[in-house]
């Protein structure tokens, strides 16, 4: 007997899986949204986040950094969670409507698949440093800063437990 699918199944999905539903919501002209990260340990600051991206449109869908992509970007320390129990969290979230995981540094070809109407990025990014803004802004699209919240990040959480350990 096969397992029973969990409201997972349907949001982590794959390159391909993400052309065909993008194919599907263009049909229905839904505004879509993307944003990527590395989730790495997950806080209120990256939930609140979250919630902000999807409030630019109607579909959220988050490019989520491979562990192969983190370890490239932040060292061999990185990640301390793995690649399927971050996307199984992130997908606990409402305001994901799925999540694509990428192994390159940067989610350049994913958002070139895409094509989203936003691309959202937090903090300190100006929109024309943002990767993908070439393609989004050719498409008619914008981009979108989402300020941190202050007091709220993975390295200060890491420091934090290295300094009590």
């Amino acid at each position: 007997m096969p397992a029973a699918k969990t409201f997972t199944d349907h949001k982590i999905i794959t390159l391909e899986e993400i052309s065909n539903r993008v194919l599907r919501w263009r049909k229905e002209s839904r505004k879509l949204v993307f944003t990527n990260g590395c989730f790495d340990i997950l806080h209120s600051g990256h939930v609140r986040y979250l919630q902000t991206a999807s409030g630019f449109g109607d579909i959220l869908i988050l490019g989520l950094n491979s562990d192969s992509s983190i370890r490239k970007l932040k060292g061999s320390l990185r990640p301390i969670m793995n690649q399927d129990d971050r996307a199984y969290i992130l997908s606990a979230i409402k305001a994901i409507d799925c999540i694509v995981i990428f192994d390159e540094e940067t989610p350049a070809k994913l958002i070139q698949t895409i094509c989203p109407d936003v691309l959202v990025k937090g903090g300190d990014y100006l929109p024309e440093d943002v990767v993908g803004n070439d393609t989004v802004s050719e498409n008619g699209g914008i981009v979108k800063i989402v300020p941190y919240v202050e007091g709220k990040s993975t390295s200060e959480i890491i420091k934090t437990i290295w300094e009590q350990s």
